[in-house]
Parts: C-alpha cells; sequence; structure tokens
C-alpha cells in the first residue's frame, strides 16, 4: 500500500462519514457530508496529495467510484464480507464504521472490488444485469404457476404455460371460477416478464454484434450473443486477473485448498464466486459438448467421461479449458483456432509468433 492519506467513507443514502488518516497512520479529520457528488467532492479536495479514497461495496459504489476519480489519485471499492468481523468488533455506529475501515485499509485487509472506469462499459453491464434478473422472475413465476396447478391437482409443463391454446385448456380443468382468475393474473405475470427478457435480450444483442471481442467469442461452440455480452460485460477487462487460476475461482469453477497440520490436502469449488458467470460458463460447456463439427471441447469431454469422472466433473473441466481461450483470445486479440485448444503455452505462443 502507497504512502498516501487514506479518505475512508460510511456510505449510505443520504450522508456519508468520511475520516482521514495520515501517512503515518494517525486520524487527521473526521466529517459527515450529505451524499452528493459536490459536497464530497469538495472535502475530498482539502486532504493533501498524494490522496486516496476507500468505501466498501454497494447499491452507490460504482456511481461514486466513477465520479470520485478526479477528485482522488485512487479509488478502492472493497469487498464488505472480507471486513466483516473486524467491523463488527465492539462498538457500532457510523463514524466507527469509518475509522474502522480507515484502520483496516491502513493495515492491507481490504480486498478490492473491481468497478469499471466506463459509463458505457458500466451501462451495458447494468442491463446485462438486468436481462439475467428478468430471466430468474420469469423462471420463478412460472415454477409459480406449476405449483399453483398442481395445488388443484393438475400437471401443467413450462412448455403449456408458453402456448396460450395449451394453457386456456388447463385453465377450462381448474376446479371455478376463482380458481381461474388466480391463475389469469399469474399467467399475465409471466407473460410480461417473457416479454421484458426478449426485449433486453434483443437490445444486449444489438450492442453485443458491434463488439470484436464478443464477435470472435461466438465462433466458439457453445458460445452465442448473449453469453458473450455476459462475459465481457462482467469481467470487463482481462488484465484484473493475474492467471487463469484466478478467473477461474472468480467465475466458481476454479478449486480452492485447504489444508491444517500434517493432514490431507483438501481441494473444493469456492464458496464466494460470481454466479451469474457460473451460470453462464457451465451452460455453455453443456452446450459446446453436444456441438458437432470440429470441436475439441466435446472431444475433451468425451476423454474425461471415458476416464471415469463424473459428468459434472467433467463439464467444469471443458468450461475451465473454455474461459481460458476466451481470457486469451481477449488479451492477445486473435481470433479463434480450434487446433490450438489445449496446445501447451510455449507451443503456443511459438505459433502466434509465426503467425505474425
Amino acid at each position: 500500500m502507497r504512502q498516501s492519506y487514506c479518505i475512508a467513507m460510511d456510505v449510505h443514502s443520504r450522508t456519508t462519514e468520511l475520516v482521514v488518516g495520515t501517512p503515518g497512520g494517525r486520524i487527521r479529520d473526521q466529517w459527515s457530508r450529505r451524499t452528493t457528488i459536490p459536497d464530497l467532492t469538495e472535502v475530498i479536495k482539502t486532504v493533501p496529495r498524494p490522496r486516496m479514497v476507500v468505501m466498501e461495496e454497494g447499491p452507490m459504489a460504482d456511481w461514486l467510484c466513477r465520479h470520485l476519480r478526479q477528485a482522488a489519485d485512487d479509488v478502492i471499492v472493497c469487498d464488505p464480507r472480507r471486513n466483516h468481523l473486524v467491523a463488527n468488533d465492539g462498538d457500532k455506529d457510523d463514524p466507527i464504521d469509518a475509522r474502522k475501515l480507515l484502520q483496516l485499509t491502513q493495515g492491507g485487509f481490504i480486498r478490492q472490488v473491481h468497478h469499471s472506469e466506463s459509463d458505457g462499459r458500466a451501462g451495458f453491464k447494468r442491463q446485462v444485469r438486468l436481462y439475467h434478473d428478468r430471466v430468474r422472475h420469469r423462471v420463478a413465476e412460472g415454477n409459480r404457476i406449476i405449483w399453483f396447478f398442481r395445488h388443484a391437482g393438475i400437471v401443467i409443463s413450462s412448455a403449456e404455460i408458453n402456448d396460450p391454446a395449451k394453457a386456456r385448456v388447463q385453465l377450462e380443468a381448474l376446479p371455478d371460477r376463482r380458481w381461474r382468475s388466480d391463475a389469469v393474473l399469474l399467467l399475465e405475470g409471466y407473460e410480461m416478464a417473457r416479454r421484458q427478457e426478449e426485449l433486453l435480450g434483443r437490445l444486449i444483442t444489438r450492442t453485443a454484434r458491434k463488439i470484436d471481442v464478443i464477435r470472435r467469442w461466438v465462433e466458439l461452440p457453445g458460445i452465442k450473443w448473449i453469453r458473450g455480452a455476459t462475459f465481457y460485460a462482467y469481467l470487463d477487462t482481462p488484465w484484473r486477473f493475474k492467471s487463469k487460476a484466478a478467473l477461474w475461482k472468480y467465475m466458481g469453477i476454479g478449486l480452492e485448498r485447504s489444508r491444517s497440520g500434517m493432514g490431507p490436502t483438501r481441494f473444493r469449488l469456492p464458496r464466494q464466486c460470481n454466479r451469474t458467470l457460473k451460470g453462464a460458463i457451465l451452460g455453455a460447456a453443456l452446450k459446446a459438448t453436444s456441438s458437432s463439427g470440429e470441436n475439441p471441447f466435446a472431444d475433451r469431454n468425451k476423454e474425461l467421461l471415458a476416464r471415469g469422472l463424473s459428468p459434472s466433473a467433467a463439464r467444469r473441466t471443458v468450461a475451465r479449458s473454455l474461459a481460458a481461450v476466451m481470457w486469451s483470445m481477449w488479451k492477445t486479440e486473435t481470433a479463434y483456432h480450434p487446433q490450438w485448444v489445449g496446445l501447451p503455452a510455449e507451443e503456443l505462443a511459438r505459433i502466434r509468433g509465426g503467425s505474425e
């Protein structure tokens, strides 16, 4: 952590507590200000340079992060789960929380959360996030309809929910008018969620077609416009990860290692990960393993199954390979070459060097 003045902010919707620490670790000033960009910028500019602003991840963090960058030499958004045990120790109120965040920062105990510096990228991610929220909402509404009909002893499938003619037949089978009116209300809610999902899907696809790396990604088996847009929006840049292993852990398909004393080393999937990316990459791997043509991912899946791996473990391994190929294509700005998948890094570097 570089030696600079540190401004820790405990952010709330109306007011923000700010505590300034000196490079030597002393508390210099403390203020309470309205949570507006002009008010916070005015306070930050009173602190000598170099100055660093730190806040915890929250609903307003992305907005503050992008608008306070010009007033500070560095703006850090940190993971509140990492701070939880220490921050909740002892007395608690807003000024105390800001001081504890300052102490955690000066001690080097915080973990930074990535935020895009571009308003356009942030807006695209917001739209992609809304799309996945609408997908989850539509699925939940569909399950609610299925449960509703089962309470009346009627088994209805998701295909029948999406077919108006079949849905009307099932409506007529309900016991009375009250049952049918409630079912109509649920079906209208499902239809609204489906229309919103389709609208957002078209908007995202329209934007994704203009982005070079996504156009290259859709050449891979299992990757289409929505999945490509999801990876692009949530990862933001390939340079935020030092290695493939770090990327895999963030996506929820890597492995965490644990060991105590002389006991055995155990591996498990990470509990904290980006679940949207995890679902997208596992879905892409499942689709890739069933695709035809020149498909090294399907070949790899067959090889793993023949070696005795379970289908889920084989799919995770294929997902790691798929994510690594996309990450490499992004960093090197190259096209998809099926014959390059699975090659050692040294041979791949030699081939790329020769192709230039």
